[in-house]
C-alpha cells in the first residue's frame, strides 16, 4: 500500500492513485501504485520531442583550457574560474551542483534557468519543487541525490546549448560523475538525454529504452524535465511510469552493490 507520504506526493505531482489488493509478489517489493492521470494523455509527442538537438553551430574554435579536477575543491574552484566558452561572460553566477556527494543517483539536466542563475543552485523554483515531490512519491529523500546539469551557466534566454558550449563543460560533468561514482543516472530533458547519449532520437522514444552511459557503463534512464511537465500536465503519468522504473533499477543496483 502507499503511505500516507506517497499519496500526498502523488496528489502534489498531479497524478490520482487507486490502489488494488496487492500480490504475494507485490507486497514483498514493499511498493505498490496504480497511476492514472487526472486528464486524458495526449498522445502525439510534444514539439519538444521532435527538434533537433543542436540547431545552431559552434561560435568559439579556440582550445579548451583543461583543469585539474582530482577532488571536490579543484572541481568546484574550476567551474568558478571556467571562461571556456562566452556564457561565463552572461551568467550572473555559476551552477555547479547540489546534494549528497555519495548518491546512489544522479540527476542531469539541462542548464541553469533564471531562478538558478540568480541563486547557483539547480533546480529551485517551481520545477525543483515538482522534482522533490517526483522523488519523494518513490520514496527518495532529495537531499540523498545529486543534482546537476550538463551546462554549469545559464544560456541566454533559456536558449539550446551551442555544441560548443556542452563540450566547455563536459569536464566538469565527467568528473562529478567521477567523484560521485553513482549506481544510476537519471537524464531529464531532451537535450541533456541526446547530449549524454549521442543520440538524436526524440526524448519520446528514448524514454522508453534501458540506456548505459557511453564511456561509463552506467545505467541510465531518461525522463520528461519537471519545467516541461508544469506545462504539459497530460505528461505526468508518463514520468510515473519512468519513476517506478527507476525505483526497480535503483533498488537492483543496490542489491547487486551489497552481493
Amino acid at each position: 500500500m502507499l503511505t500516507t507520504r506517497q499519496q500526498h506526493c502523488l496528489n502534489g505531482i498531479g497524478i490520482r492513485v487507486w490502489q488494488t489488493r496487492p500480490s504475494a509478489a507485490t507486497k514483498a517489493e514493499g511498493f505498490v501504485a496504480i497511476a492514472e492521470l487526472q486528464t486524458p494523455i495526449i498522445e502525439s509527442l510534444p514539439s519538444q520531442t521532435q527538434a533537433p538537438i543542436i540547431a545552431q553551430p559552434a561560435v568559439q574554435a579556440t582550445e579548451l583550457k583543461r583543469y585539474e579536477l582530482n577532488d571536490w575543491p579543484q572541481l568546484e574552484q574550476a567551474i568558478q574560474d571556467c571562461h571556456n566558452c562566452e556564457l561565463a561572460k552572461s551568467c550572473n553566477r555559476k551552477v555547479p551542483g547540489k546534494g549528497s556527494k555519495q548518491a546512489d543517483l544522479m540527476i542531469i539536466g539541462e542548464a541553469p534557468g533564471h531562478d538558478e542563475d540568480l541563486q547557483g543552485i539547480p533546480f529551485v523554483g517551481r520545477a525543483g519543487q515538482l522534482l522533490n515531490k517526483i522523488l519523494l512519491a518513490i520514496q527518495l529523500d532529495p537531499e540523498s541525490v545529486y543534482i546537476t546539469n550538463i551546462l554549469k551557466c545559464r544560456p541566454p534566454n533559456n536558449r539550446d546549448p551551442h555544441t560548443d558550449e556542452v563540450q566547455a563543460c563536459s569536464q566538469f560533468l565527467d568528473a562529478q560523475i567521477k567523484l560521485i561514482q553513482p549506481k544510476v543516472i537519471l537524464s531529464v530533458g531532451r537535450i541533456s538525454a541526446q547530449n549524454l547519449l549521442k543520440d538524436h532520437s526524440p526524448l519520446g522514444k528514448l524514454r522508453t529504452k534501458n540506456h548505459l552511459l557511453p564511456g561509463k557503463n552506467l545505467p541510465m534512464l531518461v525522463t520528461y524535465h519537471p519545467a516541461y511537465l508544469l506545462r504539459n500536465p497530460a505528461e505526468k503519468a508518463k514520468v510515473w511510469h519512468d519513476m517506478k522504473a527507476l525505483h526497480k533499477l535503483l533498488n537492483d543496483a543496490q542489491s547487486h552493490a551489497e552481493h
